[in-house]
């Protein structure tokens, strides 16, 4: 592969995109060399970035960067934690912004047709205009379709109604020699041959571009409640969530959350968090058809949480004091984010969730550094931060490079490690991409990834497709 790219070639490539939408030099393609993982370090920057409008355009991009060997990463909301649309080889970062269009809401088959750089705040506003509901709602609204598909977003509310995979009924997917593919359609079912889409979706953008997007939909929700119920302990809390399940309660999300973010997202965003009483929190969110269905799941749930020994139970029923507590709840990283060294998203399952975050804990104590933990809880999925800062006295505080540095890595690695003898795996949301590369082969045997690699050349013989990510 090479990322140079002379004169002739950027004429081919302006004559598909116009001049206007292929551009380079570090002032215009600065904030195209990164996504939102918190270390800049990672960033790299394009040769060119390169806007293409419509599917066509994308296939003609990638005809011409195939016959040359250009490295090519496709780029959506570059919302994405772990440098999965970081041009880590130069070459062209095909931006999907231009291609914005909720193209169809079909109530009849409850579907929506998107092109992959329309925003998800976007998407979920056209379906909901159109009398349906798009249940999956990954933490960013600003992500674009294209990489929710590519990551598999999952979100808070993949306990009830799954990742963005439980959705995806059809894709169009450019492959990097410009084939463009139509996978699945408007169906509910298919048994038809190897299913290349799902192979697809999670693939990070190392198969191909993906250009459209067929979604399933739902009708829309009657009511939902967030109940914030604190407990004195981690262990009670977390305890209490297969308890919930296993008695026939499915809410939307039960997040666990731990007081010190709250208290600096409070902070960050000017709102207020329902109690500051207890040391662990559980946000259970319920929907329901009705006031009486509502009644019911909440007194049951409320239940057994005083079961397992909770403080109280606080209510948000009303949509201002929801949106409160969801705003603080979605807002955590973004409070926390200056001191963060990265956000880990290891998955286990769900009765393995306690034993997993007191492991944290003995690692922090253990390496003297701040592991503010929080997650879904219901799902298995956690959130821990390694934090180049520490929480004293309401207020996070930096620490020095020299003290949190040379403990990063150990810190993860043993988490992982943790993770793996759970039966867990080291992202349940947020990817490999570049920065959990290396651990890759922690929780997949070598010929698990051999099979990737294999599928891998097949898809992108030249290895053109965003290069450098998942595994080399």
């Amino acid at each position: 592969m090479t990322s140079k790219i002379g004169p002739d070639i950027r004429a081919s490539i302006e004559a598909v995109v116009g001049a206007g939408n292929a551009f380079s030099g570090t002032d215009k393609t600065f904030d195209y060399g990164h996504d939102e993982f918190s270390m800049k370090e990672i960033a790299r920057e394009p040769d060119l970035v390169v806007r293409p409008g419509t599917t066509d355009e994308v296939a003609a991009l990638l005809k011409i960067a195939n016959a040359h060997g250009i490295p090519v990463t496709p780029r959506g909301g570059a919302t994405g934690l772990c440098g999965g649309c970081v041009p880590l080889c130069g070459g062209i970062v095909l931006s999907l912004e231009r291609m914005d269009r909720v193209l169809e809401v079909d109530a009849d088959n409850q579907m929506a047709v998107t092109e992959a750089g329309v925003r998800l705040s976007d998407f979920a506003k056209a379906v909901e205009e159109g009398g349906l509901y798009f249940p999956p709602h990954p933490g960013d609204e600003s992500a674009m379709m294209g990489g929710l598909v590519a990551t598999n977003a999952g979100g808070s509310r993949a306990v009830k109604y799954g990742t963005i995979r439980n959705y995806v009924r059809g894709l169009e997917l450019v492959t990097p020699a410009g084939d463009i593919l139509r996978l699945g359609g408007k169906l509910e079912k298919s048994s038809t041959g190897y299913n290349l889409m799902h192979l697809v979706i999670g693939s990070e953008g190392t198969l191909g571009v993906v250009t459209k997007v067929i979604l399933h939909l739902k009708a829309k929700p009657g009511l939902m409640r967030s109940l914030v119920v604190p407990f004195e302990e981690l262990e009670p809390a977390l305890e209490t969530v297969p308890l919930i399940m296993k008695r026939g309660i499915v809410p939307l999300a039960i997040e666990f959350l731990e007081i010190e973010p709250i208290t600096l997202t409070e902070a960050h965003i000017h709102k207020k968090w329902p109690t500051k009483v207890g040391k662990t929190h559980l946000l259970i969110i319920l929907d329901a058809a009705s006031e009486e269905e509502m009644d019911r799941l909440s007194e049951a749930a409320a239940a057994i949480c005083v079961e397992k020994g909770a403080i109280d139970v606080f209510i948000a029923d009303t949509p201002s004091k929801q949106d409160e507590v969801l705003a603080i709840r979605s807002k955590i990283y973004d409070a926390i984010k200056s001191g963060t060294v990265e956000i880990l998203d290891i998955a286990v399952p769900r009765a393995e969730v306690a034993g997993h975050v007191r492991k944290v804990r003995e690692v922090a104590a253990r390496y003297g550094v701040w592991l503010p933990t929080f997650g879904h809880a219901a799902d298995g999925n956690v959130h821990t931060h390694i934090m180049k800062a520490r929480y004293e006295a309401g207020a996070m505080v930096p620490v020095p490079e020299s003290e949190w540095r040379a403990k990063a890595d150990p810190i993860r690695t043993e988490l992982f490690l943790d993770c793996k003898a759970r039966g867990g795996v080291i992202s349940g949301e947020h990817g490999i991409g570049l920065v959990k590369k290396p651990y890759l082969s922690l929780v997949l045997d070598e010929r698990q990834i051999e099979l990737m690699r294999g599928i891998k050349r097949v898809f992108d013989p030249k290895g053109i497709m965003n290069p450098g990510k998942i595994f080399d």
